[in-house]
């Protein structure tokens, strides 16, 4: 049995709102789901899309290219009657801060490094892409969903 959730197909209310696939809208997770229900009822969210956002990136783990796709692209009409654009991924908190060492390089430490390093490669160049284009690039955890 895989420790990871299966990803299943997502419904939204108001496809409109969707840019993309609406019949083709991939959850990877129940915290994804919580964001996706509350981008489809907000109504200051004008478009959205999941999985949409391609970024290429160098990895600090092997110094070699891959692709990031971010997990949410959401356009705003914010208090201000302005639009923005936000890209968004959705993480546990103890993936955005580096392990603890705890004196002994353990297989679970390595792991959490490697995985820290990636996100930290991934998260640079989004911020980058975002900001080129004048968008703003998150991370929400289970602080910011519950």
């Amino acid at each position: 049995m895989s420790k990871y959730p299966q990803p299943r197909l997502w419904t939204p209310k108001f496809p409109e709102k969707y840019v993309g696939d609406h019949t083709n809208i991939v959850a990877r997770s129940s915290w994804e789901i919580k964001f996706m229900n509350w981008c489809d009822n907000n109504t200051s969210i004008v478009r959205w899309n999941s999985e949409e956002t391609r970024i290429p990136y160098i990895c600090a783990t092997d110094n070699r290219p891959h692709t990031y796709f971010v997990d949410f692209r959401i356009e705003v009409i914010n208090k201000y009657k302005q639009q923005k654009t936000y890209i968004v991924e959705i993480k546990p908190e103890c993936q955005t801060i580096p392990p603890i060492y705890k004196g002994k390089q353990t297989k679970r430490y390595l792991t959490e490094s490697m995985t820290f390093l990636k996100n930290q490669s991934k998260w640079k160049a989004a911020s980058n892409y975002a900001r080129d284009r004048g968008w703003e690039f998150i991370v929400l955890t289970e602080k910011h969903l519950f």
